[in-house]
C-alpha cells in the first residue's frame, strides 16, 4: 500500500494529537513534583538574592540562569552559604530538567506505540 500525501498528513496529525495529550497527562501528573522543584529553586534563588543584595529581577535572573545550567556568570555569589544555596538551584535545575526530557520521551513513546499498532491494522 503506497501511502498518499493525504494520509501522511492524516498520520502525522494524529500522532501529534496524541503526542500532546499523552504529554499534558504526564505533566498534570508530576505538576506536584515540578512545582515543589520550581518552588525550592525560586525560594532559594531570593534568599540568595537577600544575602548578596541584590534585587529581585537579578535574583530571579540568577535562579533560572543557574537552574537551566546556563551560568553567565554576570551574577555570581561572593557568600558561603549562597553558593551551597546556588548548588542547590543547580541540582533543582537539572531534576526539573530531567522530569521534562523524561515526561516528553515518554510522550513520544506513546506515539510511536500507536503508530506502530495503526500500521499492523
Amino acid at each position: 500500500m503506497v501511502a498518499t500525501p493525504a494520509s501522511i498528513r492524516s498520520q502525522s496529525k494524529r500522532m501529534r494529537r496524541l503526542f500532546f495529550a499523552v504529554l499534558f497527562r504526564q505533566i498534570g501528573l508530576l505538576w506536584p513534583i515540578f512545582s515543589g522543584v520550581l518552588i525550592v529553586m525560586v525560594a532559594s534563588g531570593l534568599i540568595v538574592g537577600r544575602i548578596e543584595g541584590w534585587d529581585v529581577g537579578a535574583s530571579l535572573y540568577f535562579t533560572f540562569v543557574t537552574g537551566l545550567t546556563i551560568g553567565y556568570g554576570d551574577v555570581v555569589p561572593k557568600h558561603a552559604i549562597a553558593r551551597v544555596l546556588a548548588l542547590l538551584i543547580g541540582l533543582s535545575g537539572i531534576v526539573l530538567t530531567g522530569l521534562v526530557a523524561a515526561v516528553s520521551v515518554q510522550a513520544l513513546s506513546a506515539a510511536d506505540r500507536d503508530r506502530d499498532r495503526a500500521k499492523h491494522d
